[in-house]
């Protein structure tokens, strides 16, 4: 129990880590992606507004000048840098198109010549007949401007910064999940500490319930001789009665304290069982309890379904369920008895007709000394102890126990590992 209560604890504390984590990555990785890429764009539209191209009567310009030449004072053809390190150590590209005829009027490539002319060209031209006034196109970020009787398509080198943003994006995912998976141990050590204390006290309470019923089985038995004793000197005596009556009671909650704790306390031995048999074998004794209340049994038994288990406590289980079921029937109502194999698991269920458990009360059916009927005081030497002696019976089997209601039927169903 407490073993699920960590993981879940641990669960949760890394659930919340990693999303963090993933937020915080892609808050950092968007900024910085849209703030070079503002920047980027920026210093793009500011090469196109700087760039100037005299169109000739013929239709054709002039040689343009040189990226880097000296910028005179009419403003020659071509690009004009601005005088900033960072515009100056930008790789541009341009091509001049023309809106009369689309001919292609100038081609302004880098020193660098990673992209021929003919490259140019052809991105060039296609981005004009798209329409698109800015974008990205392979590695180059574009944008094509108005410039009267021409159309500019200015490009700009998006390699760095795309390697850049790559780089980045790389080394905090590394260096992020190298903090999440030392984050894991952190969480599982938290895990131990927040769950130690309350293991501790669950452990003290099953250890007082052991004590506390091995020191009351004395003198309750003390109790019950000297009763006996005194009402073979006195004869009947209504105040003896009482004492006899509430020192069985008395008894019966001791029995069944030391029961539940040696069931929790105890690891039993394990054997190889026919649970089909065991099963049968429990439910032909309460046949005529079932009977004498007015009620039919039904069992649909698989056979040869074996388990590793211990028969004493497996029939003290199907026994607490077949008690539970006949006390809370409908008069005339079914009792069914279901035994089959699910995938690797034994899957037992004893379902009966009667009042719907409200869903609120399900989850606490199996723990000690709840009472679904509050009313009830305990004047039939009931305590609240069986389905939870049933639910140590089915954990220490390495299974689970749960209960659901619908159709007018209360189903428990004891799921335990099949061989």
């Amino acid at each position: 129990m407490f073993r699920k209560s960590k993981w879940k604890i641990v669960a949760a504390i890394m659930s919340a880590l990693v999303m963090l984590f993933l937020s915080t990555l892609a808050i950092i990785y968007i900024s910085s992606y849209r703030e070079v890429s503002s920047r980027n764009r920026e210093m793009l539209e500011r090469y196109a507004q700087l760039y100037t191209l005299n169109i000739r009567p013929e239709n054709r310009p002039e040689e343009p000048k040189q990226p880097g030449m000296p910028i005179p004072a009419d403003r020659p053809d071509g690009p004009q840098f601005e005088d900033t390190p960072t515009f100056q150590l930008s790789t541009f590209y341009s091509v001049a198109v023309s809106k009369e005829d689309g001919a292609v009027l100038a081609v302004n490539n880098s020193d660098r010549e990673i992209y021929t002319d003919e490259e140019l060209r052809e991105y060039a031209l296609q981005i004009v007949k798209s329409g698109k006034s800015g974008g990205i196109r392979d590695r180059l970020l574009y944008a094509a401007v108005d410039k009267g009787r021409y159309t500019l398509v200015a490009f700009m080198d998006n390699t760095i910064m795309q390697d850049s943003m790559t780089t980045l994006f790389r080394y905090t995912l590394i260096f992020g999940s190298m903090a999440i998976v030392l984050l894991f141990f952190v969480a599982i050590y938290l895990a131990n500490r927040i769950v130690h204390p309350l293991e501790e006290s669950y452990q003290k309470q099953k250890q007082f319930i052991s004590d506390a019923g091995h020191e009351l089985k004395t003198p309750v038995s003390v109790v019950s001789a000297n009763a006996e004793m005194l009402q073979r000197e006195i004869g009947e005596n209504q105040w003896l009665n009482n004492i006899q009556y509430e020192n069985a009671r008395m008894g019966a909650l001791v029995t069944q304290l030391l029961e539940l704790a040696r069931t929790e306390n105890v690891t039993p031995e394990m054997t190889k069982i026919d649970f089909g048999r065991i099963v049968m074998g429990e439910a032909l004794p309460f046949e005529t309890v079932i009977f004498e209340n007015g009620l039919k049994l039904k069992c649909d038994v698989a056979e040869n379904l074996c388990v590793m288990g211990n028969a004493a406590q497996l029939s003290q289980m199907l026994s607490i369920l077949l008690d539970n079921a006949i006390r809370h029937s409908k008069t005339g109502g079914t009792i069914h008895i279901d035994l089959h194999r699910e995938k690797q698991h034994a899957v037992l269920s004893v379902s009966n007709e009667g009042t719907p458990i409200p869903a609120e009360q399900q989850k606490y059916l199996f723990d000690r000394f709840y009472r679904a009927d509050e009313a009830r005081t305990g004047g039939d030497n009931r305590y609240g102890l069986g389905l939870a002696i049933a639910k140590a019976i089915v954990t220490a089997h390495n299974g689970r126990i749960s209960v659901s209601c619908h159709d007018g039927m209360i189903i428990f169903t004891a799921v335990i590992p099949a061989l």
